[in-house]
């Protein structure tokens, strides 16, 4: 499997010259925790993500380190914490040094660099342009669908994937982010993570509706957003 076969699309991005406002405001309405930040020509010029706005001096958690520890670090380090505690556009806090991958990417290289840097999740790159991006929870719904013999096994159940793809990115309620559509012998196999339970009758009457589907699957899970209590898929 390549980065193409299980990235999210579209991304939603933002600007170094947004607000940190903006930023967060579009991670709590997209149920994200990571945005690609691109110029004026859609260029990747840096990556902005929940880690980013944990130290805030809104919030009283900006670090204070003891004066003995501010003088062996320096005030460069001071500065920098600084910095990322009150800055307000997001370019003065973005990561710069990202790593990326191109679509052809095998998923064997997206898991090393996750652990070699340290990171979530890995922006797809075209020409310069963020065409998709590959989370961990995106490797895991792969690994959902290898367990389970869940990939598509016919041209027909490849194209009724597409199909059902192709309509979910018309709509601007459907979870992407956290979900993964898997279609096996004209069975739809809904995956994943959803935080309204509307989404989920939505989800499945929209695959229902696809010629070809003989069946819907639901395995998916519901978190309430506010507590992250969950619940498994009611029984049938």
């Amino acid at each position: 499997m390549k980065a193409a076969d299980i990235m999210t699309v579209p991304v939603h991005s933002v600007r170094a010259e947004d607000t940190v406002a903006h930023a967060v405001q579009q991670m709590l309405q997209r149920r994200i925790s990571g945005l690609p930040v691109v110029d004026q020509a859609g260029n990747l010029v840096g990556l902005v993500t929940e880690g980013d706005f944990l130290r805030r001096s809104e919030t009283g958690t900006d670090k204070r380190r003891p004066h003995w520890l501010q003088f062996l670090l320096g005030p460069g380090r001071g500065a920098e914490d600084y910095t990322r505690s009150h800055a307000r556009m997001v370019g003065e806090i973005m990561t710069t040094d990202v790593a990326t991958v191109t679509e052809d990417a095998p998923l064997a290289d997206i898991v090393r660099i996750m652990e070699k840097r340290r990171v979530k999740r890995v922006p797809v790159l075209r020409d310069g342009k963020v065409i998709g991006i590959v989370s961990r929870a995106n490797l895991m719904h792969a690994l959902a669908g290898v367990l389970g013999e869940l990939r598509p096994t016919s041209d027909s159940d490849a194209h009724i994937q597409q199909q059902i793809m192709t309509e979910l990115r018309k709509q601007d309620w459907t979870p992407l982010g956290s979900t993964s559509i898997v279609v096996r012998n004209g069975v739809v196999h809904l995956w994943g993570t959803i935080f309204d339970e509307r989404e989920r009758v939505a989800l499945k009457v929209l695959a229902g509706a696809i010629a070809g589907v003989k069946a819907v699957e639901d395995h998916l899970v519901w978190v309430e957003p506010i507590s992250g209590f969950y619940l498994t898929p009611p029984a049938a």
